[in-house]
């Protein structure tokens, strides 16, 4: 969705990381992104130093160079695409501070691309009728759409090709088949 090329040299995308699952998702994506070309900055709010793995996903991305602050930017334009890896699919509830902040900034500036759900939705009924949300143009579900994406109205993306068969079986999943080698593929509306 955003062509690197299409972009000039090292295009700056901003990815926004939880404590979470799913801000792990951002920290590797960020990494991916650096050996891809792009010049990814991440935005970790409430680093989680609880656990070695969220440890070590930051030190990588140190040894990068790639920056990882805990607040956002004042001028979000430079960016050619957010990343939303704030809230996966466990998250419950209100978003509470300083994420409340994060997605209303976020909700006025560049292109979103959201981590399999998009941050504030419910796993399964999608948008709250109130409270802070993310309405992304983009949504790339992980290995299955979630219940969620029924209520998404952009441009959907699947990426996890390799599902084993027995967890295919198991929650009757329909997967679309991948073009070639890819490992992600466009949904239809």
């Amino acid at each position: 969705a955003f062509p690197r090329e299409q972009y000039g040299t090292n295009p700056a995308v901003l990815l926004v990381c939880g404590p979470g699952n799913n801000g792990g998702d951002g920290l590797v994506a960020a990494r991916h992104l650096y050996h891809f070309g792009y010049a990814p900055h991440v935005i970790y709010p409430k680093a989680n130093q609880k656990s070695q793995l969220f440890v070590n996903l930051t030190t990588q991305l140190a040894q990068l160079s790639v920056p990882v602050e805990a607040a956002l930017p004042e001028n979000l334009e430079r960016y050619c695409v957010v990343v939303d890896a704030i809230f996966g699919f466990s998250f419950s509830g209100a978003v509470r501070a300083p994420f409340d902040e994060i997605i209303r900034r976020l909700s006025s500036g560049p292109p979103v691309l959201s981590v399999d759900i998009p941050s504030g939705w419910d796993v399964e009924q999608g948008p709250p009728a109130e409270g802070v949300t993310l309405q992304p143009g983009f949504l790339i579900s992980l290995t299955a759409p979630k219940m969620c994406a029924a209520h998404f109205k952009g441009r959907h993306f699947l990426g996890g090709r390799f599902v084993p068969p027995g967890i295919v079986e198991k929650y009757q999943l329909k997967l679309p088949i991948y073009p070639g080698i890819s490992q992600v593929v466009e949904l239809p509306n």
